[in-house]
């Protein structure tokens, strides 16, 4: 669920001290984004589009080459009901808020209905739904944020196991939050913590899971202090991110405390976990770098760990991203129309969508350098969420 356009954003990020992480995330190469692969095997990646259609929504689908220019796949936009989108390495799983459909993607990356499933019934009354969705880094198990939890009240994370010969999913039980608690978990290098922070009713908060050889979720107590803000203010932290090994990316905003409104630049700070999933931190008001987007809509950390994009109401940035030292610039704003979700590609590609402005867009990046690739941005009528898939 997005802030509305006053809320600024900070940076959170976490170390995890563990000694044995697990390997790299199905959906992310080793190859860090800020060094595209050289021209070979094509496409590199097949994109993802949900866009309202009607009463209902759409998927429209693309291959990209590895230059970053996109295709339609054939048989696109697909009359697939699914707003919320997630992806493992076989199936795009859509959701319309109530149901979970599965599509298989061929061999070209078009999409075909495999299984689907009434998440709603899970919940107490047939009250409340999926409001987002996500992936571990197996891509074994899938989640929601179910908003009103399984109580008609308050929010919850249900979890599904994924069938990867058919898709389908078979309900794994669900864990009562709060309402604070709706927003996408990140799991990091060892696929056991995932962590996401809101600022419900101005209240800062960041919230941990541990997630079971299963796929089901636990709620831990996570230790995590927000950094103290300048005097009058306090840091409201929302949505994360994580990289491959042990690190989250938070965003947070400066709060005036007398007017409870955004009172400064969105932030970066740096955290460290230790073996049970608490966190610590160096970061001060001082030492944060600042972002230039406004109110952070969506945060991510390159398939590389590298760098970290920051989407907002203002644009699109890059910053790169130091593990648990402080990040620092790389990029001024790669656009300045407001950006609503983004995700990385394996080959130096991130991708962007705009709701206000019905575009997709494309940014080849460099180790040194970040622009729009050829032919973005591409027109698309009201993009509502994007998952990618790498090849």
């Amino acid at each position: 669920m997005l802030r509305s356009n006053g809320r600024c954003v900070f940076v959170l990020v976490v170390t995890f001290a563990c000694s044995v992480l697990a390997s790299s995330q199905v959906l992310s190469s080793q190859t860090d984004a800020s060094e595209p692969a050289a021209p070979g095997s094509s496409p590199a990646a097949f994109v993802y589009v949900s866009a309202a259609k009607g009463s209902g929504y759409e998927v429209s689908a693309y291959s990209a080459a590895v230059s970053g220019e996109l295709t339609p796949v054939s048989g696109s936009p697909f009359p697939a009901n699914a707003n919320y989108l997630a992806v493992n390495s076989k199936y795009l799983f859509g959701s319309n808020g109530i149901d979970i459909y599965s599509f298989s993607i061929a061999s070209d990356g078009a999409l075909t209905e495999a299984a689907s499933v009434n998440a709603r019934n899970y919940n107490e009354d047939e009250c409340g739904g999926p409001e987002n969705l996500f992936v571990d880094r197996t891509g074994t198990t899938l989640y929601d944020p179910d908003l009103l939890g399984n109580i008609c009240a308050n929010n919850a994370y249900q979890a599904f196991s994924i069938d990867s010969s058919s898709g389908a999913l078979t309900y794994l039980g669900s864990v009562i939050a709060s309402p604070a608690f709706n927003t996408p978990l990140n799991f990091i290098g060892n696929n056991v913590f995932g962590y996401s922070s809101d600022c419900y009713r101005d209240e800062p908060g960041i919230f941990g899971y541990e997630r079971s050889s299963g796929g089901e979720l636990t709620e831990t107590t996570v230790a995590a202090q927000v950094p103290k803000a300048p005097e009058g203010d306090f840091y409201c932290p929302y949505l994360s991110s994580a990289d491959s090994t042990d690190h989250v990316a938070i965003p947070v905003m400066p709060m005036s405390t007398s007017t409870l409104q955004q009172d400064g630049a969105s932030q970066i700070a740096v955290y460290t976990a230790d073996s049970s999933g608490n966190l610590t931190t160096t970061s001060t008001a001082a030492n944060m770098e600042k972002t230039a987007v406004n109110s952070v809509t969506d945060i991510r950390i390159s398939p590389g760990g590298k760098l970290i994009a920051v989407a907002g109401t203002s644009g699109l940035q890059i910053f790169h991203f130091n593990g648990a030292n402080p990040v620092t610039q790389f990029t001024g704003l790669l656009t300045t129309e407001e950006v609503d979700h983004i995700a990385w590609g394996g080959v130096g590609h991130l991708y962007a969508i705009s709701a206000s402005a019905g575009q997709l867009m494309v940014f080849t990046v460099t180790s040194t350098t970040a622009a729009q690739a050829a032919g973005s941005p591409y027109a698309i009528g009201s993009p509502q969420n994007i998952a990618v898939l790498e090849k």
